[in-house]
């Protein structure tokens, strides 16, 4: 019975360190990601106005952002 509790204890103390590399390593990554695909800026906004053929005012550009931020 004692063989028992102790692969158990084995078994949990593995998970744990399981559970923060895996954690460690996906934060990386994630980072990473924002880093090489930065979300939505204003600039990207006005290119995308510009596309439809508009010229979009500072107030036009700030709702936007604002609604993308909700």
């Amino acid at each position: 019975m004692n063989e028992f509790w102790a692969s158990l204890l084995w078994f949990l103390a593995g998970a744990v360190v399981a559970a923060v590399v895996t954690f460690f390593v996906t934060k990386k990554y994630f980072e990473k990601q924002l880093k090489e695909n930065p979300p939505i800026n204003e600039k990207m906004i006005r290119a995308m106005f510009m596309q439809m053929g508009r010229k979009p005012s500072e107030a036009q550009i700030r709702q936007v952002m604002k609604n993308l931020q909700k």
